[in-house]
């Protein structure tokens, strides 16, 4: 039989069966596809040495002042802190802060949590309160930081006195979801007054003043949804506003509207808080069990590769903590989200915008930023440990790899003997390989190796179908291409 080529497609494939991820990589953990090979990701190195907040950060900004200071902002259940860029963390929480709670509480009850949270037939006690994790809404107003928590309600200013804690913006709603800053320079409040569907927005340039009059443009619209403001962002010259069941763009119109709004989007809502992030392909973001885009004009479902292994593994007690973040220099959206068996964050889904494709993997990252203020991105853990990322090869003990979905080597009756590995990677003995052999889609595995790469690699194996899983060795950035296969016919089984 001639050399057989695993020509595997870039990322994961990873629905239902093994079977049914024939011929694809389909699952793995810290890697990604560049140029057409797969390369691990690169690694973290602790930013400051030591952890900088004493709970896990649910919202985290970053910018640069006037003065070209730069500032990490970053909101636990019952803190707002500051870091500086030499890593010195200031106390900044407002005065008399409404504390929040670390972790969501169990759904319970009819019409408890979000729509769609749960499935169809999950039995719920007939009574009981259901609370999110406490999350904080961060921007910019100028230089000056503006925070929310959806604890407390208040809008707060910090303006860069590390000595001063934040203090309430006067004259500005209560009771809000979210907040944020407009292109147009209007301060905007989500949820404004402990409304739900309600969004009110400030004077041009003046977030202090809230109430419409003919000499300003302050004003506010309640959006014509079934559902609660989850969250707004900026993103292709409007202000994106996801409810937890559909989408709605609000678009500058000058008085006396002031800001218009028009539903995009419907069965799209948003999963949490922090699901969506901006990029310069459009807006993307998490929903209840798909994920979605929206480029300016409508929103589009994204067809997912990994949408089983993802949302039949979610703690949906704990979807408040899901969070989404750009790695715009790999043209990449992660969510981190926490797994079935685990109260607090572990895994991450990531989508390559610029491919197509998507990766899945473990890591416990509760808030973070994006490169640009700073060189590298920055992200935190539940300890509240503040990280470089895409820095060096360390993983903190964790191992790139990557394991396809089986291939077919053998036919009908007849086995298959692989004889020999010859690989495709740029610096032999990178990585190792591993196989696991079956008889039959159903049958026990037999696992082969590892083997560590040459040039052919000496394997013997036999079976009808194949599984290869290729491991990192040595911690670089490793390259692995096309691999091929020596394979004979064997005898009939």
């Amino acid at each position: 039989m001639p050399l057989i080529e695993l020509e595997i497609p870039p990322g994961f494939k990873n629905h239902g069966t093994d079977l049914q991820s024939e011929g694809r990589w389909r699952t793995g953990n810290l890697v990604r596809w560049h140029d057409e090979s797969l390369r691990p990701i690169s690694g973290w190195v602790d930013r400051v040495g030591s952890a900088q907040y004493a709970a896990a950060p649910r919202g985290m900004m970053a910018w640069q002042d006037y003065s070209e200071n730069r500032w990490i902002a970053a909101g636990t259940f019952d803190t707002l802190y500051v870091t500086t860029s030499g890593g010195t963390t200031s106390d900044i929480t407002p005065a008399a802060l409404t504390a929040g709670t670390e972790d969501g509480t169990v759904n319970t009850g009819y019409g408890g949590g979000f729509y769609g949270t749960g499935y169809y037939g999950q039995t719920r006690q007939a009574s009981g309160a259901y609370s999110e994790a406490t999350s904080w809404s961060l921007d910019t107003w100028g230089q000056y930081l503006v925070a929310c928590s959806i604890a407390d309600g208040r809008i707060f200013e910090w303006q860069l006195n590390t000595g001063t804690p934040a203090a309430v913006v006067s004259n500005a709603p209560t009771g809000c979801l979210g907040v944020l800053s407009t292109e147009e320079r209007f301060l905007m409040a989500l949820g404004a007054g402990g409304n739900p569907r309600k969004v009110a927005w400030s004077d041009f340039e003046d977030n202090t003043t809230w109430t419409a009059a003919s000499t300003n443009q302050a004003g506010d619209i309640e959006l014509q949804t079934s559902g609660q403001i989850m969250q707004g962002l900026r993103t292709q010259g409007q202000v994106l506003v996801l409810t937890d069941t559909d989408a709605h763009r609000l678009t500058y119109a000058g008085p006396p509207f002031v800001y218009l709004a028009e539903r995009v989007g419907g069965s799209c809502g948003a999963i949490s808080r922090h699901a969506a992030i901006n990029t310069d392909a459009g807006a993307f973001w998490m929903g209840q069990r798909n994920f979605f885009l929206y480029n300016g004009s409508s929103v589009q479902k994204l067809p997912c590769d990994v949408w089983d292994h993802v949302f039949s593994n979610i703690n949906t007690d704990q979807i408040s903590k899901i969070w989404a973040v750009q790695n715009g220099q790999n043209g990449e959206v992660w969510w981190f989200y926490p797994s079935a068996s685990s109260i607090e964050i572990d895994r991450y889904v990531a989508f390559d915008y610029r491919q197509g494709v998507w990766v899945t993997g473990e890591m416990g990252r509760t808030a973070g930023v994006d490169r640009g203020v700073f060189r590298n991105p920055i992200w935190a853990d539940d300890g509240g440990t503040i990280y470089n990322h895409e820095t060096g090869f360390n993983y903190d003990g964790l191992t790139p790899y990557a394991e396809t979905g089986p291939f077919k080597i053998g036919e009908g009756e007849r086995l298959a003997i692989v004889n020999s590995l010859i690989p495709d990677e740029s610096n032999l003995g990178d990585v190792e390989a591993t196989f696991k052999t079956r008889l039959y889609p159903t049958a026990t595995e037999t696992e082969h190796g590892p083997y560590s790469m040459a040039n052919p690699t000496n394997v013997r194996l036999q079976g009808r179908q194949v599984r290869m899983r290729v491991d990192a060795v040595t911690p670089g950035d490793w390259r692995v291409g096309k691999f091929r296969l020596d394979v004979k016919q064997g005898s009939k089984r």
